[in-house]
Order: structure tokens, then C-alpha cells, then sequence
């Protein structure tokens, strides 16, 4: 099934999306904005982890990615590389490394074609190469406090930026819930429009339901943003609301149920093939993908949020490159109250264990984001064309079909397309129209029984990497 689960997780501030602008590999989701694509979600594993394993399949242990900076200078490519890992039982510690390339080979050829033409100094090739604005550095370590509680502190800093990016995480698993402590100087946010913020203190703190057998979960949370949110390529220099500096308190549930159309249950016969040496065990690639199958399934849920400090008041929002600070006068109400639902489709041909053609699966979801927004445009609209233009500037108020195309190429190779239509129109277009897309080609390891190797680029942030994700449909 497509992830139902984000349209109650992308209320709040610990969604994490995929992102190659920091070397965590990840950035949050803005709460409050349109659900972002399945094929964006960050992997369950942290990227030191990533880093450990993909380093075995690449050449030296250099995973590339791409993601452009504000120095042009830079280039967007860049190589990445975990440079130390000491563990032990119960502890571990990791260094990652990256490097931009582009501006140390630009540097060096300009120094081999000045005017003068001469052999350029020993000297002067070192003074490039040493650079500090090619390099960027992470250090990460966890603790396992105890068998159902653990810390992990991270840092890392960026040549070509001032400041460093510090983290901490504490987590608590309890037999049915799970409680989560965050808090990060500063915090980097990406909207449903690709743009970054930068919240300069973020800290939150979530209790989670684990799903019940009925399909209820539940989740309680309290946050606090400080500073004003800085745009770190946004161009408008609209700062989302829930951004601003303030105490939130959140609430939410949902209720989510999946029912079978059909299913080709695996069999004995399936798992064990006949060759000429005997018998052999031949799983899925993937153990969520081994069976074919057509089912409808859907969440519905509502919640509830209390801010504690004024959102009123103008908020300055620092364009970083620019001078001058420009200001919104956003305003942001002190309680809410919504409900959200998804529908989805899915339907599954081949049980992907052949080396062709035995995988073809297409997943189909409706997003209603905001209840009240969607109810309010349809009101105003019955009123007069220009209350309706008003609510259209909401983008909570436009349901969205997301769409994921999977495709078997060869084996374990996988190619997927994950889409996001808006059913509204934009000025100038009539009509749906694709609002985000991000493709992917994905490579199964079947030791991990739902693991693989994901290498993602999306168009709209003109940004990609390369991942390890465990566990995702």
C-alpha cells in the first residue's frame, strides 16, 4: 500500500524528506503543508549507516550526490565517503566527509591557461586543493542508554557556510507507544514548493500510539520554534506559519482499515524451485512485494493545535545572499481544529522473483489535506469567482492524487515514478497539473529481505543522492 501513515506524520515537525543539502541526508517536512511524495520520505536507517554499507558496493567507499548550492562556484555535484566508524556493543560513532570537485578543477585548469603561460607553483596547486569551502564534515554518535531507550548527538558544518548544524535526538520505546525528544540549532525545512528554511532552534517532543489491530492510532506532541525561519533558496520569501517563532501543542488520531479485492497467496511451491543439482530457495526480492494482488484501503483522522505565543505580529525572514530582510505579515490563529482522509487503490502484477517482467505494480491515493479549506473553497466558490480565487491560494484546499508506477527492468532493478497531482489550476492552466514528480531506480538485496538501494532525483529541487531503504513498500 502506498504510506497512509503520512497524512497524520506530516502534521507535525519530525517528517523526515530525503534530502542531499545536509549530510544527515535529510530535512523535515513543513506541518501544514500538502502531503509530501511516498518517494520522498527519508530511509529508516541513519545515513551513517547508509554510508557503512553502500561503501562496500562503491568504488573506495565514495557514494556521489547532487544538490545545488548557493555557491555556483561549487558545482552541485559532490562525492561522499564515511571516513571513521569505532563501535562497540552498546555505542558508535561515524565521520562522514564530502567534496565538491568542480571549483578545485576549475581552479587548477585556470591556473594551466593564464596569460602568462607558465607551470603554475607547487604551492598554488596546494592552495586549491587545501580549499576549505570544497570540504564539508559530520560527526554523528549514538548510546544505547538501555535495551528500550537510546541518544544520538550529531554535528556537521559546511566549508562554504558560516556555522554549524547541531542535533540531538532521545528515544524511548514503550510496549505500545513510543515517545521521541528532537532538538536541532538550526533545523532545515523543505516545503511542498521545494524551497529550504532554517529555523534557528527547533525542539519537539512526540508520544506515538504503535497501530492497533483496529487501525487506531493516536499522537500528542509539543513544539518549540525560536528565531525567524531564513530562506535558504526561496525566492518569494514567504515564510510558512508554522515556522514562526512559538509554543505549539498538537493532537491528532486516525483510523485506517485495508481490504483485499484479491490476492495469489504465496506458496510452498513458489518459495522452492527443481534444477538438475536439487532443490533451491528462491524468495521474493523483496518479501512486500512477493504477492499479486488489487485492494483499496484508506485513513481518515482529524486534528487539533494550540499556539501559545502571538502569530500575528509581522515576521522578519532573512533572504540569505540579499541585504535587506524582507517581512510577512502572515497570520497564524491561536487554535485549529481539521480532519484529513486518504483513499488509495493498489494493484500488483508478479510476485518479483523472475529475472523479467514479474513486476508491475501502480498505486493510486486521494488526498483531502484540510477538510475546513476544502469545504471553504467549495462555499465560496457557490458565493462569487473571487472569494473562490482567495481560497485557491490555500493550498490545503486542493485535494491531490498521488501516483506511484513501478516497474521491474532486470532482476532486482526496479523503476519508479511518484507524481503529485493538485485538482486545482494554476494562473494561466485549466485544470489538474503535476505538481511534483521524483523517479528512481532501485536495486533489491534480498539478504535484507525488504532492503535496497535507492538512487532518486527529482526534477522540481533539482537535487538527488543515493540511499539505503529498509523496510518500504
Amino acid at each position: 500500500m502506498a504510506n497512509l501513515r503520512t497524512a497524520m506524520d506530516s502534521a507535525f515537525w519530525d517528517l523526515n524528506v530525503s534530502s542531499p543539502q545536509t549530510l544527515e541526508g535529510s530535512a523535515k517536512a513543513v506541518p501544514g503543508d500538502p502531503f509530501p511524495l511516498d518517494g520522498a520520505r527519508a530511509s529508516r536507517a541513519l545515513r551513517i549507516q547508509q554510508l557503512s554499507l553502500l561503501g562496500n558496493g562503491f568504488p573506495l567507499g565514495i557514494i556521489p550526490s547532487y544538490s545545488p548550492t548557493s555557491h555556483k562556484e561549487l558545482g552541485s555535484f559532490s562525492l561522499q565517503s564515511l571516513l571513521l566508524r569505532p563501535a562497540t556493543s552498546n555505542w558508535w560513532l561515524g565521520l562522514i566527509g564530502q567534496f565538491r570537485p568542480k571549483k578545485l578543477f576549475s581552479s587548477i585548469k585556470a591556473e594551466f591557461t593564464n596569460d602568462e603561460m607558465e607551470v603554475p607553483a607547487f604551492k598554488d596547486v596546494v592552495k586549491h586543493v587545501f580549499d576549505k569551502s570544497l570540504y564539508s564534515f559530520g560527526l554523528c554518535t549514538q548510546l544505547l542508554l538501555s535495551p528500550s531507550s537510546s541518544i544520538k548527538l550529531s554535528t556537521e558544518g559546511h566549508g562554504e557556510k558560516k556555522g554549524r548544524r547541531n542535533k540531538l535526538m532521545l528515544f524511548h520505546k514503550l510496549p505500545y507507544h513510543d515517545i521521541t525528544l528532537e532538538a536541532a540549532w538550526p533545523e532545515l525545512f523543505v516545503d511542498h514548493k521545494g524551497s529550504y528554511w532554517d529555523v534557528p532552534e527547533s525542539i519537539s517532543l512526540d508520544m506515538s500510539s504503535l497501530i492497533s489491530e483496529s487501525g487506531l492510532r493516536y499522537r500528542v506532541g509539543v513544539h518549540k520554534n525560536s528565531g525567524h525561519p531564513q530562506a535558504v533558496n526561496a525566492i518569494d520569501g514567504e515564510a510558512p506559519t508554522s515556522l514562526m517563532p512559538g509554543v505549539c501543542a498538537k493532537a491528532a488520531f486516525s483510523y485506517e482499515k485495508s481490504q483485499d479485492l484479491w490476492r495469489q497467496k504465496e506458496t510452498q511451491k513458489d518459495i522452492m524451485i527443481q534444477k538438475e543439482k536439487g532443490w533451491f530457495w528462491r524468495p521474493s526480492y523483496d518479501v512486500r512485494l512477493k504477492e499479486p494482488h488489487a485492494a483499496v484501503s484508506g485513513i481518515f483522522g482529524g486534528s487539533c493545535t494550540a499556539w501559545f505565543q502571538d502569530g500575528y505580529n509581522p515576521v522578519a525572514v532573512d533572504m540569505r545572499g540579499d541585504e535587506d530582510n524582507s517581512r510577512s505579515n502572515k497570520k497564524r490563529s491561536p487554535f485549529s481544529a481539521d480532519f484529513f482522509g486518504s483513499l488509495c487503490y493498489s494493484y500488483q502484477h508478479g510476485k518479483f522473483r523472475e529475472l523479467f517482467g514479474d513486476l508491475t505494480r501502480i498505486d493510486a491515493r486521494l488526498d483531502i489535506c484540510s477538510a475546513s479549506a476544502l469545504a471553504k473553497r467549495v462555499i465560496n466558490g457557490l458565493k462569487s469567482s473571487s472569494a473562490n480565487t482567495n481560497s485557491a491560494k490555500d493550498p490545503m484546499s486542493s485535494p491531490r492524487i498521488n501516483l506511484i508506477f513501478q516497474q521491474q527492468v532486470y532482476g532486482p532493478i526496479v523503476f519508479r515514478a511518484d507524481s503529485r497531482v493538485a485538482l486545482d489550476h494554476l494562473p494561466g492552466k485549466h485544470g489538474p497539473h503535476i505538481e511534483d514528480f521524483i523517479y528512481s531506480l532501485s536495486y533489491s538485496l534480498r539478504l535484507l529481505r525488504s532492503g535496497k538501494v535507492v538512487a532518486w532525483y527529482s526534477p522540481k529541487r533539482k537535487e538527488g543522492m543515493i540511499e539505503l531503504r529498509l523496510f518500504e513498500f
